[in-house]
């Protein structure tokens, strides 16, 4: 168990507790909105919510410390033997993605070998960059730091995620690439970025309860979209409204109540990339743990 995890929120009378673990982010508090607020019943599930950054979390899950976590699908393929993916919860990019940027106009050669600030190892935005171009030297900082290695010439470019997608310009820099659209146009594929993984051990009863909870979850955050968005609002990192509902709807939609197909192919496409290209050493076992 992680040791005094910060909560959000407790419902007492519950029998059994479950933490969830996931980003402090406007799309995933938008998600998780039901389950923090008791909007829907819990089932007899005491839930505690767990706040961590994405590769805090991708290390925590290598570590099978989390129980349920929101996860980088390139970490995916180093927890999956302990680990199975729940079919919702997935954060899938539809022509869009994390950002390649820097602070002067770059062409794509001109980035090929240089030093790029990249947001943690195991994240999905990693694995897509090195896909793309093998020979970059990535340069792994905090997410919330890019900007600053970039500013300060630490690096020539850097890779840009969460709300970040949608203010580089603001702050001063440069599109290169979009992930997301170089995916699509190479594969006519959604962009699979990160998703909600469950530990085997719990066993196939709670999993599935859980699977049920969080897709309620999800649904009724979109069914309120309003009231989810102004709890989201708290996680904004001062992003406007319109802008907070542009980004939860970039990531909490109908692909994230439960992957379609060609989520799921993207996912598998992906993971055969990534290991062919020996970006990582095993092709995980890929299950979707539905409450069906």
């Amino acid at each position: 168990m992680i040791d005094s995890p910060p909560t959000l929120c407790y419902h007492p009378g519950m029998t059994q507790q479950i933490t969830i673990s996931h980003s402090p982010d406007s799309d995933d508090a938008f998600m998780f909105y039901a389950l923090t607020q008791g909007k829907i019943p819990s089932d007899g599930v005491e839930i505690v919510h767990d706040l961590r950054d994405i590769e805090t979390l991708n290390r925590f899950a290598m570590e099978g410390k989390t129980q349920v976590s929101a996860l980088s699908l390139h970490a995916f393929a180093y927890v999956s033997e302990t680990y199975a993916l729940l079919d919702s919860g997935g954060s899938i990019g539809y022509h869009y993605g994390p950002v390649l940027v820097s602070n002067r106009p770059l062409e794509l050669d001109d980035v090929k070998g240089k030093r790029v600030a990249v947001p943690g190892r195991y994240t999905s935005a990693a694995l897509f960059l090195r896909l793309w171009c093998p020979d970059i030297a990535c340069v792994y900082v905090p997410f919330d730091q890019v900007f600053e290695a970039i500013a300060s010439g630490q690096v020539d470019a850097g890779i840009i995620i969460h709300e970040g997608q949608l203010t580089y310009a603001q702050e001063g820099f440069v599109k290169i690439l979009d992930l997301g659209e170089w995916w699509f146009d190479n594969t006519g594929l959604p962009l699979p970025l990160g998703g909600n993984v469950i530990r085997r051990d719990l066993g196939m009863a709670l999993m599935k309860k859980i699977a049920r909870l969080q897709r309620q979850s999800i649904q009724y955050a979109l069914d309120h979209r309003q009231e989810a968005l102004d709890f989201a609002m708290g996680y904004a990192r001062g992003l406007a409204r319109q802008d907070a509902n542009r980004f939860v709807g970039m990531y909490v939609n109908e692909r994230t109540v439960a992957y379609g197909d060609d989520d799921r192919k993207a996912i598998a496409l992906m993971l055969q990339m990534a290991y062919d290209a020996g970006i990582i050493p095993q092709l995980p076992k890929l299950e979707f743990i539905t409450d069906e």
